[in-house]
């Protein structure tokens, strides 16, 4: 069956589900089908999956914070681009070449970039901040669609991050669901390392997720500013602001709708 009538019978799905009607099946998409389907899927999801449970605003967050909104990245970030920083090459949606193997990036990308492309972007994996900037000019060229990059945003990349952040910090599936966002957005953004004088807020943080402290959770993140102050990184310094908001103001009611399991 061609591929663009699978795509129109997921989106008759997902407008019956009253979910974004995008073709992907992602983790809202399977949400919403759980809670279709299961008289208490939130309960069977964790009996079967460790996993994270996000509220859609924070979701829909992290996504605005890696690409601003879907005009934008047709505009500015269809192509490579180097971040800044420490960071690597970066393509589609927030993925990171310098910090992604060659392994993961063919499995990721092998079905959705032509393959001469590919392979450039397999020479630059693992190359990080000025090296990185140097190689850019030999993969800017490589056009990298919207829809491609979703894919492997909702389909991938979203949820090796939750299994990260899962990982990093214990406990940080028992937060509200805007907190979960929030850190799993910042584990997004500067991985899970925990180690050195740069991560000491990403230490402290474990064990303010263990004791549920979502004043002092958002405090770090806030904290953690001074890495970035008076060096033109203004957008990290508003990420880190607004996902020290989503935590201190979590305590909330949530809708069913609101949370999507990853």
């Amino acid at each position: 069956m061609p591929q663009g009538n699978i795509k129109n019978r997921i989106k008759r799905i997902q407008n019956h589900l009253g979910v974004p009607a995008d073709g992907l099946i992602g983790p809202t998409t399977l949400t919403a089908l759980e809670d279709e389907l299961f008289d208490d899927p939130q309960k069977a999801t964790a009996i079967e999956y460790h996993s994270l449970s996000v509220s859609r605003k924070g979701l829909k967050q992290l996504v605005k914070h890696e690409i601003s909104s879907e005009t934008y990245y047709r505009k500015f970030l269809s192509h490579p681009v180097w971040p800044g920083g420490s960071s690597g090459i970066t393509i589609g949606i927030g993925y990171d070449l310098g910090y992604t193997g060659e392994n993961q990036i063919r499995k990721d990308w092998g079905d959705k970039l032509m393959e001469i492309d590919l392979e450039k972007l397999i020479v630059v994996a693992g190359l990080r901040q000025e090296v990185a900037k140097q190689a850019l000019n030999g993969v800017k060229s490589i056009h990298v669609p919207l829809e491609s990059a979703q894919r492997v945003f909702y389909e991938s990349t979203l949820n090796r991050y939750a299994a990260s952040t899962l990982k990093t910090y214990p406990g940080v599936e028992k937060l509200f669901p805007d907190a979960q966002a929030g850190v799993l957005s910042l584990i997004y953004n500067r991985g899970t390392s925990l180690k050195g004088s740069r991560r000491k807020e990403m230490a402290e943080i474990k064990s303010l997720i263990m004791s549920e402290d979502y004043a002092g959770i958002a405090q770090q993140i806030r904290v953690m500013k001074r890495l970035w102050k008076d060096k033109g990184l203004d957008g990290l310094l508003k990420r880190r602001d607004d996902e020290a908001r989503l935590v201190s103001q979590s305590d909330r009611t949530y809708e069913t709708s609101e949370i999507v399991r990853i």
